[in-house]
């Protein structure tokens, strides 16, 4: 070899060298760095004619699991909806309260029968009849606070859709433009990656929302799909539309109109079943808490509060009513339609007759909701019937529950084993979704930069620039050699 190709390749390994220790101390500076990816000096051997001329930097590569990768954002989207949904069941026990709680709805319940056999016991008690009427009072609140929580984590999903949608769209349309940089980057001479890295960290901001599919095009282009199929990016940015509501009541849905639904690019999309694109991820269970969980649970509540109005609207219950009048629980001060059940459970109250609170008289508690005139103080069978009316067996008017007749006590028992079922179930979801979430990324990082392959890969280049500097002196020492004589 001449004394200028040597000189030509030694220069040309220098070079290499000092882009390849660059690219490995940027890998080992960014080891923990989410999004990521491991670069490595792709380089060639460089001839002019048939004389090799050392090397040539072909380009970085960039190393990513694209299957592991996909994999893990699936679990996250996975997690991101169970997750959703655990929280809408553990804030809807709460609002009932569990049995071991004596301020829970059963707590309520119980309390509210020994007040009435207490009273019954000594029906000239006031202070017994007071008791019976501020249990009661506390029971109808108690149910009414629980719609209002019901329709308050509604509310909140309304919210968090809203705040999605607007994450969505300012992502995809971040997404296409780094595509488009990516591009230009592509036809120059710049390495990408860097780009590229940014690109994935907001594809992954986005994962728990809705599940992404993403596709390679060229160029270093990708294009984003949900799983359900819907176009996220693929030359441009796809975008979202939905109003948000605000406040929602127990009247308030989607399928009547009152909610709004989602659409993408002008156009309506399912936002659960099967034909919805976007179902798996965090934005769909929002959706489900608004339009299928929350109304679920409200009807759970408005078939418990209609049936303790039944129980004590029924004249041989209480003799003294009389058609069409409330019993000792009514509908927001009125007799409960069976067409208006929908929001009972919110609208629940104490009669106005028996509550002192209200302008009424306790004694009524005693002698009969209708009654003109107090009646024997001794006379305990009201408060006994009442007592029997709570805790009879009686089928539920509505409401998916068991089949069979149940006492009061047992109706809500069921309602909350319900709940609680609901919420294991969904825990347990989330706890394995978020696990396998963890476990893929433990193994993305594993395959990812390994700080002591690095390392050694850096003594290596250090012994390869070595070298080529040692070749550069030589040939100068060469050159002057020549030179001197």
């Amino acid at each position: 070899m001449s004394i200028s190709g040597s000189l030509s390749s030694a220069l040309s390994g220098l070079t290499a060298a000092a882009k390849a220790a660059e690219v490995v101390s940027s890998n080992i500076a960014n080891a923990t760095t989410e999004g990521y990816g491991r670069r490595e000096v792709i380089t060639t051997a460089r001839a002019v004619g048939r004389t090799g001329q050392g090397v040539q930097i072909v380009g970085v590569r960039r190393d990513v699991d694209a299957a592991l990768l996909s994999d893990r954002r699936r679990a996250e989207a996975t997690g991101g909806e169970r997750d959703a949904k655990a929280a809408f069941f553990q804030r809807l026990e709460a609002a009932v309260g569990t049995t071991d709680s004596a301020i829970s709805l059963g707590g309520r319940v119980a309390a509210f029968d020994t007040a009435l056999l207490e009273a019954a016991s000594l029906p000239d008690s006031e202070a017994r009849l007071s008791q019976v009427a501020e249990t009661a009072r506390v029971l109808a609140s108690h149910i009414s606070t629980a719609s209002q929580e019901v329709q308050a984590a509604r509310a909140d999903a309304d919210d968090r859709i809203e705040a999605d949608v607007d994450l969505l769209n300012r992502t995809l349309k971040q997404i296409s433009e780094l595509n488009s940089n990516i591009r230009a980057t592509y036809a120059g001479t710049r390495d990408p990656s860097a780009l590229i890295d940014q690109r994935q960290q907001l594809i992954d901001s986005i994962a728990s929302v809705v599940p992404i599919r993403e596709v390679t095009r060229d160029d270093g282009q990708i294009a984003l799909y949900t799983t359900g199929g819907a176009m996220l990016v693929d030359g441009h940015a796809a975008v979202f539309g939905f109003d948000p509501s605000g406040i929602v009541t127990a009247e308030m849905s989607f399928g009547a109109g009152s909610l709004s639904g989602l659409t993408l690019n002008g156009r309506a999309v399912a936002t659960s079943g099967a034909d919805s694109p976007i179902s798996g991820g965090e934005l769909a269970a929002h959706f489900a808490v608004r339009d299928t969980l929350g109304p679920e649970a409200q009807a759970k509540l408005d078939a418990l509060a209609r049936d303790l109005v039944e129980r004590f609207a029924d004249s041989g219950v209480d003799p003294t009513l009389v058609a069409g009048q409330a019993g000792l629980f009514t509908d927001g001060g009125r007799n409960f339609l069976a067409t208006n059940e929908l929001g009972l459970a919110q609208r629940l109250t104490l009669n106005a007759a028996v509550d002192p609170q209200q302008g009424g008289a306790l004694w009524r508690l005693r002698d009969g909701i209708g009654a003109t005139t107090p009646g024997l103080a001794g006379n305990a069978s009201g408060l006994v019937a009442l007592q029997e009316a709570l805790s009879t067996a009686r089928v539920p008017s509505s409401g998916q529950f068991m089949t069979g007749a149940r006492s009061f006590s047992a109706l809500q028992g069921d309602m909350l084993s319900a709940m609680v079922s609901n919420r294991l179930t969904t825990e347990s979801e989330a706890s394995y979704a978020n696990a396998r979430t963890e476990a893929l990324t433990q193994l993305e990082l594993a395959a990812g930069v390994d700080t002591d392959q690095e390392l050694q890969s850096l003594l290596l280049i250090e012994q390869a620039y070595t070298a080529n500097a040692k070749v550069i002196q030589t040939v100068g020492e060469m050159i002057d050699t020549l030179l001197g004589m």
